[in-house]
């Protein structure tokens, strides 16, 4: 499992996670989450810092899940976050890359 040096571990003053410390056996599987209007503002603000960071740290290039947690990513999976090769939902090696487009139309405040 790759490692992602730099990323934030988690959202700061918080106990969302973005990272995982090491591999499970079993890893999680990603699958898309729906994301509904009454959703907490603290999930809300957690997938904004997330995304930010992906964006930050590795903009619109192909990346490893790594260490990304799943379930946050999840929360992204298929509109913002989408996978680059055939999607393999339990794999530490699925590369997937942030689709700038959807960004500007979901999280406007974020995009370039």
């Amino acid at each position: 499992m790759r490692k992602h040096r730099g990323f934030p571990g988690r959202l700061p003053g918080t106990d969302m996670q973005f990272t995982i410390r090491r591999a499970q056996p079993n890893p999680t599987p990603l699958r898309a989450r729906e994301r509904y209007r009454d959703r907490k503002p603290e999930d809300r603000r957690a997938d904004a810092a997330f995304l930010a960071c992906l964006i930050e740290h590795f903009g619109d290039q192909p990346f490893e899940r790594g260490n990304l947690d799943a379930g946050r990513l999840s929360w992204l999976l298929g509109r913002e976050v989408k996978a680059v090769e055939p999607f393999d939902p339990c794999s530490y090696e699925q590369l997937l890359r942030v689709d700038m487009d959807e960004v500007r139309r979901s999280f406007p405040e974020l995009a370039p």
